[in-house]
């Protein structure tokens, strides 16, 4: 194999290298087509409420993420990056149906001895139109800052004695990193393109020292 490349010449090794390096590339972006693949049946999971499938595709996605070289761009604080692996993703349907069940065990749980009746309900009745006419999601700042505003109106002795335990949406956050390089086709084929691009650069630097050597001369 030495004796191969030895025998030949720069813009031969440029032949090979350059559709290799096309092969590569073509390579990586089926990786990353088919991690979206897998990923986008993760969140398609989620919409359905299946737990069971929810965990199933999840874990098709980390051990293809886990095996593979994915080159995936993310867009973090409005500047986009390239990083190894899926990227940030949330499963926004589990978290809303998670606490929505909180929100609603805690409001099932109140007592009617409140001498200002149910204050949840109270709030909720003040903040619901103005969450209409604002926009604002069930779980945004400004509905929440509202909904507390509404509660700690009514003396604390006559709140709601039940607190929803709204899940952390960490929990719900996944991020699976890729490893930037796998022993398999495409990293073969990785290895041996650095090889060629080295052995390319030595010979130009050697040519360009001796034809620098030869003008001094």
């Amino acid at each position: 194999m030495g004796g191969f490349i030895k025998n030949l010449k720069n813009w031969q090794l440029a032949l090979i290298l350059l559709p290799l390096l096309f092969l590569i590339a073509t390579l990586m972006r089926f990786s990353h087509l088919h991690m979206n693949d897998l990923k986008s049946q993760v969140l398609e999971a989620d919409k359905q409420g299946n737990t069971e499938e929810i965990q199933t595709k999840l874990k098709e996605l980390q051990e293809y993420t886990l095996s593979h070289i994915v080159i995936n761009i993310v867009e973090k604080n409005g500047i986009q990056e390239v990083v190894f692996g899926t990227g940030p993703f949330y499963l926004e349907q589990s978290y809303i149906r998670d606490a929505t069940k909180a929100i609603q065990d805690a409001e099932n749980s109140l007592t009617d001895d409140n001498p200002n009746g149910n204050v949840f309900a109270a709030a909720m009745s003040v903040c619901k139109p103005q969450a209409i006419a604002n926009g604002w999601a069930w779980n945004s700042e400004g509905y929440l800052n509202c909904f507390t505003s509404e509660i700690n109106k009514y003396p604390a002795e006559q709140t709601i004695s039940a607190k929803a335990q709204i899940p952390s949406t960490a929990l719900y956050r996944y991020d699976f990193a890729s490893p930037i390089w796998t022993l398999g086709i495409t990293g073969i084929l990785i290895i041996i393109a650095i090889l060629l691009a080295i052995i390319i650069v030595i010979r130009f630097i050697i040519w360009l020292i001796i034809q620098i050597a030869i003008k001094i001369s």
